[in-house]
């Protein structure tokens, strides 16, 4: 039985950061993770970073890389746009969170986090966007939620 991994990775903010994840990715790709993931920073603010990172992974290695998909600070139609936008950049699996909103706002996601990963133009389209998603969670039960047994999506 082979042990399976991943790793996660957060965007590198300067050059000397992105030199380190690179070699850090380098060393760690002959262990043949499941996967890689990217994330996001709290409220999207490392959403452009996380892109163009997942997007690099996928075209300069053999890993397969997954992108953090939050509907944190964004509108359906920005969510929808990122969807697309990683299924034509051939990312195939995405990790979906509800993320943390901006400290400045406190605004939760307009839309839960499971509707979100449906998007309606992923039916309407006819596209095959077969996303693998895996679903980042508290086992213990989420910090605002009432009940450990029950799910905080929105405030």
């Amino acid at each position: 039985m082979t042990l399976q991994v991943s790793f996660e990775f957060f965007p590198p903010r300067t050059p000397e950061m992105e030199e380190t994840l690179w070699r850090s990715i380098k060393r760690l790709e002959p262990l043949a993770p499941r996967f890689v993931s990217v994330t996001y920073g709290a409220g999207g603010s490392t959403r452009e970073r996380t892109h163009r990172t997942v997007k690099r992974i996928l075209a300069e290695t053999g890993l397969a890389a997954a992108a953090h998909l939050t509907c944190i600070a964004a509108t359906r139609a920005e969510v929808d746009e990122v969807a697309r936008d990683y299924w034509d950049a051939g990312v195939r699996q995405i990790v979906a969170l509800r993320g943390d909103p901006p400290k400045e706002t406190g605004r939760h996601c307009p839309i839960r986090t499971a509707t979100a990963m449906r998007p309606t133009w992923w039916a309407a389209s006819g596209a095959s966007a077969d996303f693998e998603i895996t679903v980042a969670a508290f086992p213990e039960g989420h910090p605002e939620s009432r009940h450990p047994c029950t799910t905080t999506w929105t405030t």
